[in-house]
């Protein structure tokens, strides 16, 4: 896959690739995806709601179809580009919309998986708080995402071991590189911190990070 100069999912070719190249990029998506599904199947009751916020072509609820269909859960998808939605192969229905402006109903589970650091900054919070107040009581909100490394030596640990991380997957340096530089001004990452508060960390590897916020 070429890398546009200013990453978007409104492309074709992005669109087209993008399974294959998640996976190359980040080397722990299958296993996180694994986890987020398992996390997910435990606040997932009979005849529930649950939304993927971002959805891509429907990688998460493709894998919870089993547990969708025997709990005869409401799954809605949520995907803002067109390109992507045409690819869609995931379980239940598709809303092809905003995240930030799409009326939810009170659901039991969302899941955000690489999602909030492509929104912009100062939407992020209302679009957390708002959620919040739509998920059941004895619900959860699953946040995977990409953090503001911490600072000093160990941030630049931190970001070689994601670089690492994509060459031992496959990806070239150049690759690498050049993803990185299409993603400025379009992608910046999250703090930490704020989700540490509201949520219970389960992964992280590198610059990126999950959390579980239930109540």
């Amino acid at each position: 896959m070429r890398t546009p100069a200013d990453w978007s999912f409104e492309g074709v070719e992005v669109a087209e690739h993008f399974d294959e190249h998640v996976r190359e990029q980040l080397p722990f998506y299958d296993i996180v995806s694994g986890a987020v599904c398992h996390i997910a199947r435990h606040y997932l009751p009979q005849g529930g709601v649950m939304y993927d916020i971002g959805a891509s072509t429907g990688n998460i609820t493709r894998l919870l179809a089993p547990t969708i269909v025997a709990r005869q859960v409401t799954a809605v998808s949520v995907e803002s580009s067109v390109a992507m939605a045409r690819l869609f192969r995931g379980e239940g229905q598709l809303a092809v919309a905003d995240c930030l402006t799409y009326d939810y109903r009170d659901f039991d589970v969302a899941v955000l998986f690489l999602v909030m650091m492509f929104l912009p900054v100062e939407e992020r919070d209302e679009l957390l708080t708002y959620l919040m107040q739509k998920r059941r009581k004895g619900g959860a909100i699953i946040v995977v995402d990409k953090i503001e490394p911490p600072s000093g030596y160990l941030g630049t640990i931190m970001r070689r071991l994601t670089m690492a991380g994509k060459i031992a997957n496959g990806a070239t340096a150049e690759q690498v590189i050049a993803k990185e530089l299409s993603l400025e001004g379009l992608q910046r990452p999250v703090n930490s911190h704020s989700f540490g508060q509201i949520g219970t960390q389960f992964f992280q590897y590198g610059e990126f990070a999950g959390w579980v916020i239930d109540g």
